[in-house]
């Protein structure tokens, strides 16, 4: 979803926020009871709202159930299993990266067509969606939303081809950006990625029910099997014949987004082939063979830093230990109304296990750095609790460009290493040492040699500021102007 200026506080916008899950499943009674609990192991993804349409066949008649936040709090059995009745169904979790908070924004969006119903559910960042929502709007298009998503419904609706899926397939071919896509409509459902694959969506089945879901967890809370990853381009048409996939793009090599295994996806998800909690425990050893430093402990950050803290550990020949304890009981939106409040942030979330580090030399172990505001404010808890050194070593390459494929990140401006050196870094978060797992170093996490800067194997364009696609919105200074306006007013 088009990538707008972060207007949050800073203690709330450092960190990378989640972009957005997708799930669906054909042929399964009371599927909308099957989504939500897909939608439940894809909560990670995005924890602002919520939304499942489904289809009933003896009817004709599709239903939409769509909500702001959490799935626990908003989809009650008798909201799913009542007023979502049918065998097909698909769902979203959202955080907003573009148009803005807000119900009109949540997904799937519907909308009735010319050849019928058709909702549809997002994942990624269309980046030349604005330049398009205007030429629609120049050919009477009526937008009721600020979302690159409902772009796609119109450029489907607007498509000359005669069959449904000529047309979905003609409206995707338009687009430039990261997709992962799930849609509904009275006779199938449709799955499609981008053509380099940026984003991430698997296939599995439930007892002869066809799924579609963006990480493999999705498929194991409901024990549902999987068969394999959606390959980059593909379109996946599912019927009650079966399924058919066509490629309608040409080949080229995949770039998917390697930020999924240092973060966003979920640590016992398998995702193009890969163990994300093994891969996190790899770029650990990696850190450690490449930024080894005399000490008495290793602490992660939790709860996202813990896998490469572990493989820190195993490769450092360090105790592991849990330094610092996360409260889990508080979620994103907890109000900070006053700046003496907002300064105890990091603390709501972590607390030092004081006992546990009293006068250790510590390692902690972070993902990322961001704007650097709520590192800071870590190690100076953690010296607080009486720490004698503390050194941090991170699981990714210093962020140095902001991301346009899904995931919401401050401004490039406001990334702390697109300003300082690593050296200033240590100084301004005041730890004893401080070191980036190398982008080589990152790559043999995921198995590869290394990066190969000609043609680079995934999307890593936050570290490296090398952009897999157009980014036509961002370059176009009228759409630009519009994004800066949603941005404070959507």
């Amino acid at each position: 979803m088009t990538k707008i200026p972060s207007t949050e506080p800073d203690n709330e916008a450092d960190a990378f926020r989640d972009e957005c899950g997708v799930f669906g499943i054909f042929g399964k009674v009371d599927a909308a009871a099957v989504v939500t609990l897909g939608l439940h192991a894809l909560q990670h993804r995005g924890q602002e709202a919520a939304g499942i349409v489904s289809y009933e066949t003896d009817s004709g008649q599709f239903s939409i159930e769509r909500h702001v936040g959490l799935i626990g709090d908003t989809f009650t059995k008798q909201a799913v299993l009542d007023r979502l009745p049918g065998s097909r169904a698909i769902g979203h979790t959202r955080y907003s990266t573009t148009g803005g908070e807000g119900l009109r924004n949540v997904q799937p969006f519907f909308a009735e067509l010319a050849v019928g119903g058709f909702a549809i559910s997002h994942n990624g960042n269309i980046t030349n969606a604005l330049t398009k929502q205007r030429e629609l709007q120049k050919r009477g298009a009526i937008f009721s939303s600020t979302s690159d998503t409902e772009t796609l419904l119109h450029l489907i609706a607007m498509s000359t081809h005669d069959s449904f899926t000529e047309k979905f397939i003609d409206a995707i071919k338009q687009l430039e950006g990261a997709f992962s896509l799930v849609g509904l409509s009275g006779k199938k459902m449709v799955g499609a990625r981008d053509r380099l694959g940026i984003r991430p969506l698997v296939l599995g089945d439930l007892d002869g029910a066809y799924i579609l879901a963006s990480e493999t967890c999705a498929l194991d809370i409901i024990g549902a099997r999987y068969v394999r990853d959606i390959a980059a381009g593909e379109v996946i048409v599912i019927s009650e014949e079966g399924a058919e996939s066509h490629f309608p793009y040409a080949k080229t090599n995949s770039r998917f987004c390697i930020f999924e295994y240092v973060y966003f996806a979920r640590p016992d998800s398998n995702i193009e082939g890969l163990n994300v909690y093994e891969v996190r425990k790899r770029i650990g050893q990696e850190l450690a063979k490449e930024s080894p430093v005399e000490a008495d402990m290793v602490v992660p950050v939790p709860d996202s830093g813990t896998p490469a803290a572990i493989g820190f550990s195993q490769q450092a020949g360090l105790p592991f230990d849990l330094g610092i304890i996360r409260n889990h009981y508080v979620g994103r939106t907890f109000i900070q109304p006053t700046a003496s409040i907002r300064n105890m942030g990091v603390k709501l979330k972590h607390n030092a296990n004081r006992d546990a580090i009293k006068g250790k030399r510590v390692i902690l172990v972070d993902d990322s750095i961001v704007r650097g505001t709520t590192s800071q404010k870590i190690v100076q808890m953690v010296r607080d609790a009486g720490a004698a050194e503390v050194h941090m070593r991170i699981a990714s390459p210093p962020t140095r460009a902001s991301c346009f494929y899904g995931v919401d990140t401050p401004e490039t401006s406001n990334l702390l290493a697109s300003r300082l050196s690593i050296e200033e870094m240590k100084d301004f978060i005041k730890v004893d040492s401080l070191a980036f797992v190398s982008i080589d170093g990152l790559y043999r996490a995921v198995n590869e040699p290394g990066r190969n800067g000609s043609c680079p194997q995934f999307c890593d364009a936050c570290f490296t500021g090398e952009y897999p696609t157009t980014l036509r919105d961002r370059d176009n200074t009228d759409v630009t102007r519009k994004l800066s306006l949603i941005s404070k007013h959507g």
